[in-house]
């Protein structure tokens, strides 16, 4: 089974919630066209950021090897590891890009991304927005500490 996560868009500015045909739905694992053809695949999905950070580094470590003097082998075998690694963390990637305006409304087990899609919105009941973000544990307010310590949750005045 194929883990996907769910983004919503921000409304725009005659919407109240975003209609649900513009959720992306990012699934986790290997993408092969992003290992085949990396940069098309980030100028497809509009990963700009990504790509030109991709770009900086695949040229930093070209330069490095060529520095250093090794054969075109190595060098060959060291942009075949970038791609598969590219490959590897192309969801993660996208999801990184989409974090700072979308939010991660949830998360969906399911064998492809139209069961996806289905699952999701079926859990959603028709009246109500998707549930709100769940803020990581370092941005939560802390429990406030109970009144009584001990086996009983309420004070009770001794008889």
């Amino acid at each position: 089974m194929t883990v996907f996560t769910v983004h919503q868009p921000p409304p725009r500015k005659n919407e109240d919630v975003a209609p649900p045909e513009r959720f992306a739905f990012v699934r986790d694992g290997f993408h092969f066209w992003a290992f085949l053809l990396g940069p098309l695949w980030m100028l497809w999905n509009r990963l700009w950021l990504v790509l030109l950070g991709c770009i900086a580094v695949m040229a930093a470590i070209q330069a490095a090897l060529w520095a250093i003097g090794v054969s075109g082998a190595v060098k060959f075998a060291v942009a075949f590891l970038v791609a598969v690694l590219v490959g590897c963390e192309a969801g993660t990637l996208r999801r990184w890009s989409l974090r700072r305006r979308w939010s991660n409304v949830g998360l969906v087990v399911a064998p492809n991304k139209e069961l996806a899609e289905r699952r999701f919105f079926e859990s959603w009941s028709a009246d109500a927005p998707p549930p709100a973000p769940v803020p990581p544990p370092s941005m939560r307010m802390p429990e406030p500490a109970p009144d009584v310590i001990g086996l009983f949750p309420e004070p009770q005045a001794r008889q």
